[in-house]
């Protein structure tokens, strides 16, 4: 198994985690996802929950995780171009820039023509960047800024 693929599965795992209470930015598995980069309970932590099922997706198949432990999506981009792709495939990291430094990230399920299916981390089924929960969303390519391919 590849490490996206591993990478995926226990994203799609965690499917329903919430934050404990809603909209704070910490709860039990939440402020596992921010100590995974370095980060405490408050953060945004899209990145963080990314970062955390890559990591032990890199320990379960012994392949060396390629991402920057931070729980910054720009910075992550910023600091990965040989990751760069224009092209989704599934396994890939995706990459929203909402201007002022802000973004949002997650991992694309499937591709669907001009759509990706997805697994986020600090969202909703409204599809807010600071959200609550990690659950599926479906989002315009046209809308990413790139995606981050953990392997050749």
């Amino acid at each position: 198994m590849t490490l996206a693929q591993k990478t995926l599965e226990i994203a799609i795992a965690q499917i329903g985690v919430e934050e404990i209470p809603k909209y704070t930015n910490s709860g039990p598995e939440v402020e596992i996802y921010l100590k995974s980069v370095g980060l405490g309970k408050g953060y945004s932590w899209c990145m963080a929950f990314i970062y955390w099922c890559t990591q032990n997706a890199s320990k379960q198949t012994a392949i060396n995780n390629p991402l920057k432990k931070t729980g910054g999506v720009l910075d992550q981009y910023n600091s990965r171009p040989l990751l760069v792709q224009t092209i989704p495939n599934a396994g890939d990291i995706f990459i929203l820039d909402l201007g002022k430094g802000l973004g949002h990230t997650g991992i694309v399920e499937k591709v669907a023509g001009d759509i990706i299916h997805t697994i986020e981390g600090n969202t909703n089924d409204i599809g807010s960047r600071e959200g609550y929960k990690v659950c599926r969303r479906k989002r315009e390519i046209k809308t990413i800024k790139g995606f981050l391919r953990l392997q050749p």
